[in-house]
């Protein structure tokens, strides 16, 4: 019985996430990628423990020290830790990426499912919209918004959100308009299941690949426009350490004090790279056409 078990175990089909999976782990660069972006993760969860000093302790008397045994980063104009705010900066840097994010999915899905699944007016009126959103550069739309919006974090992951929205539209609009055309969608719409019902249980489910893959590839675009409207003083308020705050107000100290500019630009460069190498891991890992032949 033992024996007919592993045998019929052993010729079961392997599900596509697990297949996935398998590849993704012979991909060395986005195990890399991967190991980053958890590195990070870390730091962002156990801030509090690995910062050794306050985030805001001003030391007037040790203001612009070079990197040492006390401050391995250095400190900056107030005399403040460096290492301390870049590490506490990894939580601002991934929540305002991550759940910006979120939003642009969520909204962005749900309009581009809307257009690809009904198509005719409903299509029309949506794709122009998106037309409309990309027809401006995205750093210039997320200063428009925050400019009306008011300065601040909070906005900044709303602007940042907002100008995503096409990007995730129009891909899952593509892929609806494809999926929709199987078999299997005809089969359902046969048996009368309700349009909400297609959608949840067939149409999203095979559609989900490409958003995960364009997902983690947002989130590093989303740290770079929340560092840049941070620079801009379009984002975080003083005193939050937030990295592109942190070169905003390091760029008067370039030549005295490089290493205030230094560390923060290599945080966000490590960030941004290892969600794009485990992006690209991960398109590899669920692309149909990239499986063992």
């Amino acid at each position: 019985m033992t024996t007919l078990t592993a045998k019929i175990t052993a010729g079961k089909p392997e599900s596509p996430w697990m297949e996935a999976w398998r590849r993704f782990r012979k991909n060395k660069l986005g195990l890399v990628g991967a190991g980053i972006v958890l590195f990070f993760i870390l730091v962002a969860l156990f801030a509090p423990l690995l910062a050794a000093e306050g985030i805001n302790d001003q030391d007037f008397s040790n203001r612009l020290q070079a990197p040492s045994s006390e401050h391995w980063f250095g400190t900056d104009d107030f005399g403040r830790d460096i290492l301390s705010r870049v590490i506490h900066g990894a939580r601002i840097s991934l929540w305002v990426g991550t759940f910006s994010v979120i939003g642009s999915v969520i909204v962005g899905c749900t309009l581009g499912i809307i257009a690809g699944y009904f198509g005719r007016w409903i299509d029309t009126i949506i794709s122009r919209i998106f037309d409309i959103m990309l027809a401006f550069p995205s750093i210039l739309l997320a200063i428009g918004i925050v400019a009306v919006l008011g300065p601040s974090l909070q906005n900044a992951l709303i602007a940042i959100a907002i100008i995503n929205i096409p990007t995730f539209g129009r891909l899952i609009r593509s892929r609806v308009l494809s999926v929709k055309e199987e078999e299997y969608i005809t089969a359902a719409k046969a048996l009368g299941m309700s349009h909400t019902r297609i959608l949840v249980q067939h149409v999203l489910p095979n559609s989900l690949a490409p958003i995960i893959v364009q997902g983690t590839l947002a989130v590093a675009t989303a740290i770079i426009e929340a560092a840049a409207l941070g620079f801009l003083g379009l984002g975080a308020e003083p005193p939050n350490p937030e990295w592109g705050k942190m070169l905003s107000d390091a760029k008067m100290y370039m030549l005295q004090a490089p290493w205030m500019m230094v560390f923060p630009g290599i945080a966000i460069m490590l960030t941004v790279l290892g969600f794009n190498l485990m992006g690209d891991g991960l398109r590899d890992a669920l692309d149909p056409k990239m499986k063992d032949v």
